[in-house]
């Protein structure tokens, strides 16, 4: 066999980077900001783009739409990576698009990974966005409310790219078989199920997609009739590949939210996935663990007091075992977790008495209650009327415990689940005890 060689040709960018679209007809996806007549596509059509935020995972198109727009504007067109530049090279292109503004023609920065600049490199936009210097387009992986400056965000539209459909990766993947600009000179002997196999493998990202088919072809025997790709060189390209997780992003919130309200909805497969999904991302298990905990008794409480001793139980495992071994533990009260009976009573409970406790902050301690260590203390009168519930017949007394303004405030209301049945039965017998003790009080 004699092998092809891929590289006689004048370009040699790779695949994704000739691929790229040129103009909106051939752009692929996100049809709903740049299908005909949405409202980015009539923006970049008219020439008449705001200063805007491209956010969205790894290769749906958000740098492509910045060529885009380089090519349309009659702006003078800047760009530069967040990842190599400074407040420098800033307020070097700054002023050069004061000048550009002097002469009457408006300047569009874009910045690519505009999350990776400090707040003092956000800051140094500000004044050329609200002055009309500039026009700048970012782009982001990261959740700009996290990211960006509030400032510099709320001067900025905020465009939503989503992942690419798998059909639409195998439009891209046939196009580049076909296009001159991709592999268009050669014979790819190529299947639509391995074509579909690139698609499904790459997550709705096109630049994957496209590498992972680069590689694919390169490492195809070929012979005078063209390249032939074998299933097993599919197989031997489409490895495990990173999951897109970033333990500090907005990924990292979604997908723990993801497995709490599905605990929360009693979902066991579902919770069990999104355990799956955060630790075969490599998260910290302890992370979870802790979530966890907070769960037994945020979501559960007393209507299943035993779930937060079984996910403290899954925290220490976690602790003395660490990955992959401690994966079973967290499966365990994950799924308990999900299984057992829910109650919000006590997260409730807390929230009212803590608005509360804001809003009352004058209220005094009663005087009963008081603890009375030093002679003064007992002049005054704390600690009198102090009743010892363990010298009572009902180890209990009416005793109000409450501010004065609040003793009749109710924070904790049971729920009719599990455990919290008794607890609600018991309180109701706690209640008519401590009313039964008033009345004989109030009639000696």
């Amino acid at each position: 066999m004699e092998q092809a060689s891929l590289f006689d040709t004048t370009d040699s960018r790779p695949l994704a980077d000739r691929m790229r679209p040129e103009t909106l007809e051939e752009y692929v996806g996100q049809k709903q900001l740049v299908a005909p007549g949405r409202i980015l596509w009539q923006m970049i059509e008219h020439d008449s783009v705001p200063s805007m935020i491209f956010w969205g995972p790894p290769g749906v198109g958000k740098t492509t739409l910045a060529r885009m727009i380089a090519h349309k504007t009659k702006a003078h067109f800047v760009t530069f990576s967040a990842v190599s530049s400074g407040i420098k090279d800033i307020k070097a292109v700054m002023k050069e698009a004061a000048q550009h503004k002097v002469l009457g023609q408006k300047t569009i920065v874009f910045v690519d990974e505009i999350h990776r600049f400090n707040k003092a490199q956000q800051d140094a936009f500000l004044p050329y966005v609200e002055n009309g210097s500039i026009t700048l387009i970012g782009a982001t992986t990261e959740n700009p409310s996290f990211e960006l400056n509030n400032a510099l965000l709320s001067r900025c539209r905020v465009f939503v790219l989503q992942s690419l459909s798998q059909e639409d990766i195998v439009e891209l993947l046939h196009r580049a078989i076909s296009s001159p600009k991709g592999f268009g000179e050669l014979h790819i002997d190529m299947s639509d199920a391995q074509i579909e196999a690139i698609a499904n493998f790459s997550g709705g990202d096109a630049r994957f997609a496209l590498n992972t088919l680069e590689m694919v072809v390169y490492n195809s025997p070929s012979d005078v009739e063209g390249i032939h790709v074998s299933q097993d060189i599919i197989k031997q390209c489409l490895q495990r590949r990173s999951l897109l997780y970033d333990r500090q992003g907005e990924e990292h919130y979604n997908i723990i939210s993801a497995l709490h309200k599905s605990m929360r909805n009693s979902d066991v497969q579902a919770s069990i996935y999104w355990l799956a999904r955060m630790l075969e991302a490599g998260e910290d298990p302890l992370y979870v663990a802790r979530r966890i905990v907070r769960f037994a008794s945020e979501d559960i409480g007393m209507a299943d007091s035993r779930a937060l001793e079984i996910c403290i139980a899954a925290y220490q495992a976690c602790h003395y075992l660490g990955m992959p071994e401690c994966n079973v533990h967290l499966t365990h009260a994950v799924v308990y977790c999900a299984l057992a009976p829910k109650s919000n009573a006590l997260e409730t409970a807390y929230i009212h008495a803590s608005q509360d406790a804001k809003a009352t902050l004058d209220q005094p301690v009663p005087l009963q209650i008081r603890n009375a260590p030093t002679r003064l203390m007992k002049d005054l009168g704390y600690g009198k009327d102090y009743e010892y519930s363990h010298d009572y017949k009902y180890h209990m007394t009416d005793m109000v415990c409450l501010p004065e303004a609040l003793k009749d405030r109710v924070y904790y209301v049971p729920k009719d689940q599990g455990s919290e049945l008794k607890v609600k039965k018991r309180m109701q017998d706690i209640k008519n005890i401590k009313h039964m003790i008033h009345e004989q009080k109030r009639k000696k």
